[in-house]
């Protein structure tokens, strides 16, 4: 099972990364030092700042179209995290914490004070540590496949997080694409155990979301790694899935499921991710029926 999961990740990773950029112009690529690496960054487009992370195994341009897309609308800072893509690894474990640490970093080194934020996987938990950690640099917050505990993986994915090996990334081609454009290329399979102890690390973060005031859109697929359940539990923790049309506002934070969508399959619906996030982002909301009749 994990097998094919991970063809298709590599596949997708590979084809995602030979894909034009759309009309936001070329990005500018630039690197940074941030606690002890040379983070690098890319700028697009003019408009409210947005910072997009990627998931793991990935960098920017393996995450497709949506980031060119994006930059239609918004000053986009498409980072690449520690280990990936252009950006070196450091002797420091990869978590969520120093990668949420990382990118608080990065915004006050570039003079960003507060930011949106889109994360994919990895980089949703990511974003999700930076509004925990450092919410004044957030305004608002997007999450595409996110679990905030172990608990939230799929029992599939479960069973395999301890089969887990360096071999089965190599195997699978990704350091190919890997060497490609790292600073050390022989520095996969330290990056690779990394990533693997992150799957493991423990992980329950239900307090910190209850105590979060950061308005968040949660994205999952209805066949994603994370389960429906996890989900719907984490639209709840900010405070959603009440009634609506009962005369009180509906929540800040919004819940969106992909119908037909896998893990692999949420990050290339470029229509549809935009479709939800920017209504997000500038505060709109659908009429109800009755809404309507009275204007």
């Amino acid at each position: 099972m994990f097998r094919a999961l991970m063809s298709i990740v590599a596949l997708l990773t590979a084809s995602l990364a030979l894909q034009p950029a759309l009309a936001a112009g070329t990005p500018k690529g630039a690197r940074v030092e941030v606690n002890g690496m040379q983070l690098y960054y890319e700028v697009s487009g003019e408009g409210s700042p947005l910072v997009v992370l990627h998931g793991a195994h990935m960098n920017i341009q393996s995450m497709g179209g949506i980031v060119p897309r994006l930059a239609q609308r918004h000053r986009v800072y498409a980072l690449e995290l520690q280990g990936h893509g252009r950006t070196n690894d450091i002797d420091r474990p990869i978590t969520y914490q120093h990668l949420a640490d990382d990118v608080a970093g990065f915004m006050q080194a570039v003079g960003l004070e507060r930011a949106d934020i889109f994360g994919y996987s990895m980089g949703a938990s990511t974003g999700l540590q930076l509004a925990i950690r450092h919410p004044g640099r957030v305004n608002k917050l997007i999450l595409a496949s996110a679990p905030y505990s172990l608990a939230g993986w799929q029992p599939a994915y479960q069973a395999f997080i301890p089969q887990m090996t360096v071999e089965t990334f190599v195997n699978l081609g990704f350091e190919n694409e890997w060497r490609r454009l790292a600073p050390n290329p022989d520095g996969f399979r330290a990056v690779v155990e990394k990533l693997i102890a992150l799957e493991r690390e423990p992980m329950d973060w239900e307090a910190d979301l209850r105590a979060l005031r950061t308005p968040v859109l949660v994205i999952t697929g209805d066949a994603d790694v994370v389960t429906l359940e996890h989900s719907v539990a984490l639209f709840r923790a900010l405070g959603g899935g009440g009634m609506g049309d009962m005369g009180a506002p509906l929540p800040a934070s919004r819940l969106a499921v992909l119908p037909a969508t896998s893990h692999t399959a949420i990050i290339t619906q470029i229509d549809l991710l935009q479709g939800l996030i920017e209504p997000f982002l500038a505060g709109q909301e659908p009429a109800g029926m009755y809404q309507q009749q009275a204007q």
